[in-house]
C-alpha cells in the first residue's frame, strides 16, 4: 500500500510540473504572437509588393552594368532557377543584371542558367546591392531608367513591360 501511495503521489506532482510548463509555453506563445501581430503592421512584412521599389534607385555596384533590366535571383530558390531561362531570354535583347545571391553549386547553375549576355554580380556585393534595394522576395524583377531609378517592378518577369527593342549601334 505504501508504494501505491507514493506512486500516486509522484504522478500528481509530474502532472502538476507538466501543468505549469504548458502554461509557461502558452505564455511565451502569446508573446511571440503579440510581437509578430506588432511587425505585420509595418509595411512590407506581411506581404510583399515589389510595386514599392518604383523610384528607389540602384546601388552604384549595379548602376556601372548600365542594364535596364535587373533580376534579383537566391541560389537556394527554386522559382529563380526555374525564371533563369526565361530571364536569359530577354538578357540577350536588353543590357541585363542579374544579382545572385548565395554560394556553391546552385549559385554556379544559376549563373549559366542566365546566360552570357547579362552580367552578374553574385557572393557578399549580390546580398550587399539586394539588401540596399530592401529586396524581401527571390525572384524579384525591375525595369531601370537611363538614370538607375526603378520604373517598375514584379516577382513575375512575365508582368513586366516589353521593353522597346534597342536601337542597333552605328
Amino acid at each position: 500500500m505504501p508504494f501505491l501511495i507514493a506512486a500516486v503521489v509522484l504522478v500528481g506532482v509530474l502532472c502538476l510540473f507538466d501543468l505549469l510548463l504548458t502554461f509557461a509555453v502558452l505564455r511565451r506563445l502569446r508573446e511571440h504572437t503579440a510581437e509578430l501581430q506588432r511587425l505585420a503592421g509595418r509595411p512590407g512584412f506581411s506581404s510583399y509588393d515589389p510595386g514599392m521599389l518604383v523610384g528607389h534607385r540602384l546601388p552604384e555596384a549595379a548602376r556601372a552594368s548600365g542594364a535596364t533590366l535587373v533580376a534579383f535571383f537566391d541560389a537556394q530558390c527554386d522559382t529563380c532557377h526555374d525564371h533563369a531561362p526565361k530571364f536569359a531570354v530577354r538578357a540577350r535583347r536588353y543590357g541585363a543584371l542579374a544579382v545572385v545571391s548565395g554560394d556553391g553549386a546552385r549559385a554556379d547553375e544559376l549563373v549559366a542558367a542566365v546566360g552570357p549576355d547579362a552580367a552578374v554580380i553574385r557572393g557578399e556585393d549580390a546580398h550587399a546591392v539586394a539588401d540596399d534595394m530592401g529586396i524581401q522576395a527571390f525572384p524579384t524583377f525591375v525595369l531601370v531608367d537611363g538614370e538607375g531609378s526603378v520604373v517598375q517592378a514584379s516577382t513575375e518577369l512575365a508582368e513586366l513591360a516589353e521593353l522597346p527593342e534597342p536601337a542597333p549601334a552605328a
